[in-house]
């Protein structure tokens, strides 16, 4: 294989559009660049665009790449109009206004299914039991506000004139694949030829109307589904175009007919399926059936690739898709770096301070114990519960006592993550930690402990644009015949394997404490 044929992985992502170059047959980093853009809660579609041109350029151009492929932020929604128009802000992962619509999707499929078959109620199962349960086994995850179809509720709900504009509905990795295919808004002198809409199983298994395991594994969409979302609008799917779900390998080719003052890459260049950023940095990992990738960011992330899928009824675990055929079980909290960014702020010292203060103390905190619900909480789903800080004496609480306690109560709850996907048959052998918090001397030394196993830390890296990068190769050697049309193996990052006595006393007096802040939540709103 020649040496110099260049492959590009786009991560377009909340707050930013990264790119990497890498060489095909070494996976060699030749350049890179990124660009950031607006972030929040809602965001046009124009600026994901504008961020990736930039960082193109800071790339040095991608004129000379054979393939790319875009990893992307999972489940915001982009609607657009007959004209390819976008019909207003995408509303993103992170926007909460749609919890409500996700509590009413439950229920009113709950009611469906005991319509037609009254026998599926047990006795005292409320409507959003019976609810619960059958969207997740039907589209493997009970509804939260982050998944898109409860945002198309919303709208349907509170923008009836805009659900009666919707032309097409896509991802935002799927729009960002289609502009740089060469296609979008008349307005901007482009072709809106919704035939090269596309997307992968992955990030369609996020939106609530995606059947991953149905043929077979090979997914389909359920537009009974979406209706239900669209009702309120009077408004039903059956014209609205959907983008085409490609296989792990398949590919689009940039389109020859792209306008030219908007070319990134080069027409005939090769576009992958993509991915959701999650699925994309599990490809970037090199993650395995048995493997679990923990991510310590803003929010928090665990993921494990699976070879079967989870329908968890509780909620706790979404069962998403992967990449390469695989299912992808995965649990999110909201509350993750920020928890030590609170603990910094209540002592008043910095990150290399803290850790030393989380160091001092003994495993358990002298009784401190965090459970670290500081803007409610995704898993488990409770967007209105508070933090709460349990075990106070004048004795115990000391300045190394507190961090300590932050520290756990952030790796406690993404440990929690873990159990759930075991409770759910999910094969645990490895964990990798990633995300900026792994710097952090107390994290990587707390995190054994707490997890009760080795854990390890690949050097740092941007695994969503490496794992898209990995796609491109795929996609590359499967067009063209090459390393038996086999996605290309590469050694991205060095690995430490860190090791700690288990604490299971102290994951034990966290879920004691877990439940008490849960029954007191009840208590505050019932009362």
């Amino acid at each position: 294989m020649s040496s110099n044929v260049l492959v590009a992985g786009v991560d377009t992502s909340t707050q930013s559009c990264k790119i990497v170059v890498r060489d095909l047959s070494t996976g060699k980093l030749v350049r890179s660049g990124n660009a950031c853009h607006p972030d929040g809660t809602e965001c046009h579609p124009d600026h994901w665009w504008d961020a990736f041109k930039e960082a193109a350029k800071s790339a040095g151009g991608l004129k000379d790449v054979e393939a790319i492929s875009v990893g992307g932020q999972q489940h915001g929604m982009v609607l657009l109009d007959k004209d390819g128009e976008v019909i207003r802000p995408a509303l993103l992962w992170n926007d909460t206004r749609s919890a409500v619509a996700a509590e009413d999707l439950i229920a009113e499929f709950g009611a469906e299914i005991v319509v037609k078959s009254p026998a599926a109620a047990k006795d005292g199962e409320h409507l959003t039991e019976v609810g619960a349960k059958a969207w997740a086994e039907n589209v493997g995850s009970v509804l939260v506000a982050s998944l898109t179809i409860t945002k198309i509720r919303w709208v349907a709900a509170h923008e009836p004139e805009n659900a009666k504009r919707i032309h097409a509905i896509c991802l935002p990795h799927d729009w960002l694949s289609w502009r740089i295919a060469g296609f979008g808004p008349k307005s901007q002198g482009l072709i809106p030829d919704f035939s090269k809409l596309f997307t992968d199983r992955s990030d369609a298994s996020g939106t609530g109307y995606f059947d991953a395991t149905a043929n077979g594994g090979v997914g389909e969409y359920r537009r009974d589904l979406l209706d239900l979302a669209l009702r309120p609008a009077d408004v039903t799917s059956e014209n609205i175009i959907l983008p085409r779900v490609l296989s792990p390998s398949e590919a689009e080719v940039v389109d020859d007919a792209a306008n030219s003052d908007e070319q990134v890459v080069t027409p005939g260049t090769l576009i992958g399926p993509g991915g959701g950023d999650n699925a994309a940095a599990a490809l970037g990992l090199g993650l395995r059936p048995g493997e679990v990738s923990v991510s310590l960011g803003t929010s928090g992330v665990v993921a494990a690739v699976s070879a079967t899928p989870t329908n968890d009824q509780t909620g706790a675990i979404n069962g998403f898709a992967d990449c390469t055929g695989n299912y992808l079980p995965l649990a999110c909290t909201l509350n993750a770096s920020r928890d030590v960014d609170a603990g910094c702020k209540i002592l008043g010292v910095d990150y290399k301070k803290f850790a030393e203060l989380a160091l001092e103390a003994p495993a358990g905190a002298g009784g401190l114990t965090l459970v670290p619900y500081f803007e409610g909480e995704r898993m488990p789903n409770r967007p209105t519960a508070n933090a709460s800080l349990f075990g106070m004496t004048l004795a115990n609480c000391t300045p190394a006592n507190m961090a300590r306690a932050f520290v756990e109560g952030m790796l406690l709850g993404l440990n929690d993550g873990i159990v759930q996907m075991q409770n759910q048959g999910v094969l645990v052998k490895k964990v990798y930690m990633i995300g900026g918090s792994m710097k952090s001397p107390a994290v990587r030394a707390i995190a054994p402990a707490i997890f009760g196993r080795d854990i390890t830390l690949p050097t740092l890296g941007e695994y969503v644009a490496d794992g898209a990068a990995r796609q491109a190769g795929w996609v590359y050697n499967a067009r063209n015949g090459l390393n038996n049309g086999d996605m290309p193996f590469w050694k991205l990052a060095d690995e430490e394997v860190i090791r700690g006595a288990a604490t299971p006393e102290v994951v034990k007096e966290y879920e004691k404490m877990n439940a008490l802040e849960t029954k007191g939540e009840i208590l505050s709103q019932t009362s």
